[in-house]
């Protein structure tokens, strides 16, 4: 596999692992002979053996860079596929088994198909992962690896969404699209990165930022800062700025635009390269969310260009020892460049990296 598609889809191709404490219980979590209690049980023992509590650290190398007083980078490379895509896969397979699914369906450009193939082998359900024909990853080999079907279908990521939602309905599997039902249980489970954020500060950041693609994992973190708040855990909930590659996400360029709903970017005018991949869409199926807590933060959006995005990866390597997907930058990114524009005051930042390479 050559450089173009490892930065395209995330993490090389090194297979996940499991521990002998997870393949236990994973056996439990297969075994139809046992109650579905106890089968549900030993599931959530492996979310909380592997999933989450991902790493917080501060950058000096950033803070001497950029004048700072404390930057902090939450690195969700930390989880099993190396994404943030581990939360809301272990999140939804967790609901299937408890429902009595057997059949799980969902639409990935690889770093999700990874994801819910590792947790639905663990828990014993089938997993039916499809991805647009016209999409090459090196997630591909990961995703077979755990007993996963790859079906490609034609058309866009969102096409691709739409068709894989209709076959699960007409099948009765399992949906575990993004949007729709699935929308405030994926928020939950984002809304975790909060509480750990917490957990380490004692407090919420000044600056919180985040990549976005469809807005669910910065809509997650804002809901999770505003439930400590209003349980007097924090002082404040954090402004947050999100980052994208540059006019091709509908929620920078609708905050942007002042807008109160997200309006969706037509198609024909967003043009994919091998870096900006897993920024770009024209429609963000929680964009709303989103748009809203920026909005309700008075935060800041900003539009990030690939080259941006390769420099700080490779800055970041560098100077922190942090081995990051280009496209994962872009809140930071993001954050950087308002503290230049608006001379902010220093507090403490932090940003959301969401995967490594």
């Amino acid at each position: 596999m050559n450089n173009k598609n490892n930065l395209l889809d995330g993490v090389k191709e090194a297979v996940i692992q499991h521990t002998g404490e997870v393949k236990m219980l994973s056996e439990m979590a297969r075994n139809t002979s046992l109650s579905l209690v106890d089968r549900v049980e030993s599931f959530e023992d492996i979310i909380s053996l592997e999933v989450g509590d991902t790493n917080l650290t501060r950058a000096r190398a950033l803070e001497r860079e950029y004048n700072i007083r404390q930057i902090y980078i939450k690195y969700e490379g930390n989880n099993p596929s190396g994404t943030q895509k581990d939360r809301i896969a272990f999140a939804q397979v967790l609901d299937a088994l408890r429902r009595g699914y057997t059949t799980m369906a969902l639409a990935t450009c690889g770093n999700y198909g990874v994801a819910c193939a590792n947790a639905a082998y663990l828990a014993g359900i089938t997993c039916k992962v499809y991805m647009p024909a016209s999409y090459h990853s090196n997630r591909i080999k990961e995703i077979e690896s755990f007993g996963a079907e790859l079906i490609r279908l034609d058309g866009s990521y969102e096409d691709v969404v739409a068709k894989s939602s209709q076959i699960a309905q007409e099948n009765e599997w399992y949906d575990a699209n993004p949007g729709g039902a699935n929308t405030p249980m994926q928020i939950a489970a984002y809304a975790e990165i909060a509480n750990e954020i917490y957990d380490q500060l004692r407090d919420a950041p000044k600056f919180l930022a985040c990549p976005v693609s469809n807005g669910t994992v910065l809509a997650g973190i804002y809901r999770g800062f505003v439930s400590l708040y209003k349980r007097g855990k924090t002082s404040r909930i954090p402004v947050f700025v999100a980052g994208s590659s540059a006019n091709k996400n509908p929620i920078i360029s609708s905050f942007k635009k002042g807008l109160e709903s997200c309006e969706d970017i037509d198609p024909k005018k967003i043009k994919e390269t091998v870096i900006n991949e897993a920024l770009i869409n024209w429609h963000s199926f929680d964009g709303e969310e989103a748009l809203y807590a920026l909005r309700q933060t008075n935060g800041y959006a900003s539009h990030v260009t690939d080259k941006q995005l390769k420099e700080m990866s490779s800055y970041l390597h560098k100077k922190e020892g942090m081995r990051i997907l280009p496209c994962s930058c872009a809140g930071l990114i993001a954050l950087l460049d308002v503290r230049k524009e608006k001379n902010l005051i220093n507090d403490r930042f932090v940003a959301v990296i969401t995967a490594k390479y």
